[in-house]
């Protein structure tokens, strides 16, 4: 199936054009003016790298939660507590991501709509991932595991649209690629 006629890519490029997202990304946008370049946002942006910090960080956070799901679902009861320091070490990891990819959008966000209005709902799915896993590590430290794994789904689920929406940006706007890197990978 050609991209352009994925439902997946049509739901992005619709994200992409709705101006209703534009308020929601006001607030982010103000946080994000507060990244001016300096050795802070050269430090998020993965400068030294040389790349973007922000896809392996996003590896940690993803890695740990779905290790967690397998776990819950192969690990047998003797893995609850390893299930538990899965979702807590995701959960502790998931502020550092997050800013590192607040970096990257803000360098395109403000004059670029459609990577302001997608990058909104990236990190809005993602922010609802957390607190459904959040509510799944507190659901099992309180003796509720099944309905703490049942949240651990439905996190994986708002993971999983969020991942996306941060493939869509990467891959298809370019967002934390470096100019001449995506414009020679074009030609």
């Amino acid at each position: 199936m050609p991209p352009s006629t994925s439902p997946f890519r049509r739901a992005a490029a619709a994200l992409e054009t709705s101006v209703v997202l534009d308020g929601p990304a006001r607030p982010a946008r103000s946080i994000a003016k507060l990244l001016s370049p300096g050795p802070i946002k050269a430090t998020l942006s993965g400068s030294w790298l040389g790349h973007a910090l922000h896809p392996i960080m996003t590896d940690l956070v993803i890695g740990s939660f779905v290790s967690a799901s397998v776990l819950d679902f192969i690990g047998g009861d003797d893995s609850e507590a390893g299930a538990e320091r899965l979702l807590a070490v995701g959960i502790a990891s998931y502020g550092p991501t997050a800013l590192t990819g607040l970096s990257d959008w803000a360098d395109r966000a403000d004059n670029e709509p459609g990577v302001r209005r997608a990058g909104i709902v990236h990190a809005l799915s993602n922010a609802v991932a957390l607190s459904l896993y959040t509510a799944s590590l507190a659901s099992r430290r309180t003796g509720s595991q099944r309905q703490g794994k049942l949240l651990a789904l439905a996190g994986g689920a708002m993971m999983g649209a969020g991942g996306y929406l941060g493939g869509h940006l990467a891959y298809v706007q370019g967002v934390g690629v470096e100019p001449q890197a995506a414009q020679a990978a074009a030609s």
